[in-house]
């Protein structure tokens, strides 16, 4: 696996600091720096043992107010990552940064999307601006080689406008809220993605419930609970084969206790065990 961060918020529409989050999940992480491996006793297993290699890459160069510049940097990196056979997992920035890095998997046939937010995601575009932090998910549905996305834990008035609901539903996207996945259950809502095909993941830290995650670029009351997010990955692991993921929007100025980037870094860490439990490390 190959850890990437984007420093990157030059897209956001309400607070910037996403720019922060690959230093404040990095930071964060030390807490779980268990050396070779971490016992579960719940699952009776070693997850990220010595046998797994894993390696932080640094941060991609981000040129001030270029966006071009850095979406262009951001694919270069990410298709350096995949021509060495890695995984890559990456740390925003602001979720305008999955667009460069899912349009250098093109090296997939066919890919399909785990979105895990807040927010539909689905804008058009703003004032011209096609490129910004609410329109990743409509970009990455335009790419030829992505087929089916499930969308989880989007909720609440103004996450996006109707005809951007109406947009998403015509392409086929599944959208299921906190309250319709708790209904329905976790492998109901897994059941959209395709078995036995290959998943990219995206997610957005305010997905989860703002008193879990208050250091979000938009958090959100309403949403997902850690064990909730983490037994979504889990079992998107045993569904198929997962690519790669991001995790965005993690904004460190705005939650002084740390607590946001333990929880990204830990869904992090866990979700590296999953993948790598997955091809039997």
């Amino acid at each position: 696996i190959a850890v990437l961060g984007v420093p990157y918020d030059l897209s956001i529409q309400y607070r910037t600091g996403t720019r922060l989050g690959p230093r404040g999940i990095r930071t964060e992480s030390m807490l779980y720096a268990f050396g070779s491996g971490g016992y579960d006793f719940e699952r009776d297993d070693v997850f990220l043992g010595p046998e797994c290699k894993i390696v932080d890459c640094g941060d991609v160069d981000m040129i001030h107010g270029d966006l071009e510049q850095c979406f262009e940097n951001t694919e270069l990196a990410v298709r350096k990552i995949v021509s060495k056979g890695a995984i890559p997992v990456i740390m925003g920035g602001d979720h305008a940064v999955t667009i460069p890095v899912v349009r250098a998997l093109d090296c997939y046939d066919k890919i399909h999307i785990l979105h895990i937010d807040s927010h539909l995601d689905w804008a058009d575009a703003r004032s011209g601006q096609r490129y910004g932090n609410g329109s990743p998910m409509r970009r990455v549905s335009e790419l030829p080689f992505v087929d089916k996305m499930v969308q989880i834990g989007i909720h609440g008035i103004g996450s996006s406008r109707k005809c951007d609901f109406d947009d998403a539903k015509a392409y086929g996207s599944q959208l299921i809220s906190p309250r319709q996945l708790r209904k329905m259950g976790i492998d109901e809502a897994l059941s959209h993605l395709p078995a036995g095909e290959k998943y990219y993941i995206t997610i957005d830290i305010d997905g989860l419930d703002a008193a879990v995650a208050p250091g979000a670029g938009t958090p959100n009351p309403g949403g997902l609970t850690f064990d909730e997010v983490d037994e979504i990955v889990e079992k998107t692991c045993k569904r198929g084969e997962v690519i790669g993921f991001d995790f965005v929007e993690v904004a460190p100025p705005y939650d002084p206790t740390g607590v946001t980037g333990m929880t990204a870094a830990k869904l992090m860490l866990n979700f590296m065990g999953y993948v790598l439990k997955e091809k039997g490390l």
